[in-house]
């Protein structure tokens, strides 16, 4: 609805009001800062959780010894009958490129030792393809790892 404006009497001019409400033109910074750290502590809680690497169900030995030094990893996870992949760390790989890519991995090292870790129930003729293309990959020593009996 329109306002009805008076008409100024006899004594005053036409200038303009002053003007009853301010322009708010500064931003609240405590509601921002609040979203902000809420947003903060649900990525902190839920980063961790995100994190997953391949289950391996490791077989199991009465004398095993910890693993001293950082070195390569592969691992061969029970799905590997199905789609052919192992993983070197993190990184699936087709075991076509597997010898490639622990070439690539192992170009500056200086031990060519590598640790495989596999699934209790991986047959052991998938195991030993595995080591075929490591050896071809100029691997020198291929360890498996094993897990300590009762450590479950």
């Amino acid at each position: 609805m329109p306002k009805v404006m008076a008409q100024p009497s006899a004594g005053q001019s036409r200038s303009r009001g002053r003007r009853v409400s301010t322009s708010l033109s500064e931003i609240n910074i405590i509601p921002l800062v609040d979203v902000m750290l809420v947003l903060l502590i649900i990525f902190m809680v839920a980063a961790p959780m995100m994190q997953r690497g391949v289950e391996v169900n490791l077989p199991t030995s009465s004398r095993t010894q910890p693993v001293q030094e950082t070195r390569l990893y592969v691992t061969i996870p029970l799905s590997y009958r199905d789609d052919g992949r192992v993983y070197i760390e993190e990184e699936a790989v087709a075991i076509e490129f597997l010898g490639e890519r622990v070439r690539q991995v192992m170009l500056n090292s200086e031990q060519k030792d590598v640790f495989v870790r596999g699934d209790g129930a991986v047959q052991l003729q998938e195991l030993i393809d595995v080591f075929d293309r490591l050896k071809e990959a100029g691997i020198e020593r291929v360890g498996i790892v094993a897990q300590q009996r009762g450590a479950r």
